[in-house]
């Protein structure tokens, strides 16, 4: 039979649970719970909760959001003088010259696109 700590802790909402599990405190309490089940032999994997599942449409929807925001940090060799071209008009319009060298991008992908 489980052991039960006199000092179990009551918590208000699921909410307020989850909070202290989070401190410092809660993380070493499941580790000792967990080293306790491991050394016990009680240690089972849960089915976890139920998840409905997801319209394949929607999923591919976010995805393609996903990626319109994520970046990948890459390396491009410029004319200088392009370079310089892009600092200017960073400079002239409050920019930054790799935010300037972004937008460029675009408009000629999608010019092309």
């Amino acid at each position: 039979m489980p052991r039960k700590s006199p000092n179990a802790r009551r918590f208000k909402s699921e909410a307020a649970e989850a909070d202290w599990y989070a401190t410092p405190q809660g993380r070493r309490q499941t580790a000792r719970e967990f080293a306790r089940a491991l050394r016990a032999g009680t240690l089972r994997r849960s089915a976890g909760r139920e998840v409905a599942k997801t319209d394949p449409k929607l999923l591919q929807q976010l995805m393609r959001e996903a990626k319109q925001n994520a970046t990948r940090p890459i390396s491009l060799r410029l004319p200088v003088t392009d370079l310089e071209r892009a600092r200017q008009i960073a400079e002239r319009t409050g920019l930054g010259y790799q935010t300037v060298l972004k937008t460029a991008i675009r408009k000629g992908l999608r010019k092309t696109g």
